[in-house]
């Protein structure tokens, strides 16, 4: 008897010592000390700084982007473009911004260079047959017209006044899906990728990081303000899709080979006549410049412009016309809103000191007895 009452003792000795163990040492956490699983979720618009904020205004006070009332603007005046040969076989699909309310559209010129008719889907699904007006490989922009009244369009906004990490909307339709806005803000500016064939090819790009996919070409580039800044063109990927480089082409750039078409049939390209490189610290140690910047001069073309007006090989551009030319695509870019006949003001560095010179007369390729140069 007295083995059992032992024994028992020892058994509830251990039990309630493993117990006290347990309870020390081995239990869960209480449930109150897990955090609450929350949403991933965006529960109010995003802010978007203005292009010209007061001094005064904090990060905090940055007013709202209404992207919804901007995006039913200018999605009812983007359209679905489809090239076809003359067998009737698509070739290939883009997208359209219509300019005008008698159904001018402007696009790429890949969109349209290897068809024979057009069709355009309006935003209300409508089908129209497009006729091409005239384009521009060294741009990659097109213009086509569909017989149309009282379109909705997307107005000009001024390319120049473009800021990095300003808000853009980008509006096409990628792999045939209509009217699909995405968003984003500008990367840089005057960006060449070396995608434009041809030796007078201009490429001084918007860079944004807006999602631009296949069938976006010819899509509308829009700031805040629903105005039209850049036509999407292209983009840099190593898979094929997205990788977050899209370009477009500046809408200053745009509006003058748009009206150059119907005005003229064709693109009234002025050149300066001169063969240019970006400037290195080299170059610009020795002219005295106050930072690497501007367009360094290898050569001038006889009977240039550029002659003309007494530029001579190792000059430095650094404006033209008040607008500063920092880089290659910069002078190209501002030197292509000129026509033959028209006439522009010049600031270049030469031997350490500053020059500047007025109505420098711009001529046409075929003018320049050179034949060569920007």
């Amino acid at each position: 008897m007295k083995v059992l009452i032992y024994s028992l003792i020892i058994a509830l000795s251990s039990s309630v010592f493993t117990f006290l163990l347990l309870t020390k040492y081995y239990l869960p956490p209480s449930k109150a000390a897990t955090p609450p699983v929350r949403l991933v979720r965006q529960t109010a618009p995003p802010t978007v700084p203005a292009i010209n904020t007061s001094p005064q205004q904090t990060a905090n006070e940055v007013p709202d982007a209404d992207f919804v009332s901007t995006s039913k603007i200018v999605t009812a005046a983007v359209v679905n473009i489809n090239t076809l040969s003359a067998s009737g076989y698509k070739v290939s699909s883009g997208s359209g911004v219509i300019i005008s309310s008698d159904g001018y559209i402007i696009t790429n010129h890949h969109v349209i260079e290897d068809g024979s008719t057009f069709e355009v889907t309006m935003y209300d699904r409508r089908k129209l047959e497009a006729t091409l007006i005239g384009s521009d490989p060294s741009t990659d922009l097109a213009l086509v017209k569909v017989n149309g009244r009282g379109l909705h369009t997307v107005s000009y906004g001024d390319s120049d006044q473009v800021d990095v990490g300003q808000w853009v909307l980008a509006v096409g339709n990628p792999f045939n899906l209509s009217s699909t806005v995405t968003a984003g803000i500008v990367s840089a500016k005057a960006r060449n990728i070396n995608i434009l064939r041809g030796a007078y090819a201009i490429e001084s790009f918007i860079q944004t990081d807006a999602v631009v996919n296949p069938g976006n070409s010819g899509g509308a580039l829009v700031n805040e303000a629903g105005e039209l800044i850049g036509i999407n063109t292209a983009i840099i990927s190593e898979s094929g899709g997205y990788e977050g480089y899209s370009f477009a082409i500046p809408s200053n750039l745009v509006r003058k080979v748009v009206y150059d078409i119907r005005e003229y049939g064709e693109v009234q390209r002025a050149i300066l006549g001169v063969s240019i490189m970006e400037v290195t610290d080299e170059s610009a140690a020795r002219n005295a410049l106050p930072s690497v910047s501007g367009v360094y001069i290898t050569n001038v073309s006889r009977g240039s412009s550029a002659a003309e007006a007494g530029l001579k090989a190792g000059d430095i551009i650094i404006s033209i016309n008040n607008v500063k030319t920092n880089s290659v695509p910069e002078l190209q870019e501002q030197i292509a809103l000129y026509r033959p006949g028209e006439r522009v003001s010049l600031e270049f560095f030469r031997e350490g000191k500053k020059f500047r010179r007025d109505n420098v007369l711009l001529k046409s390729l075929q003018q320049s007895e050179g034949k060569g140069g920007r």
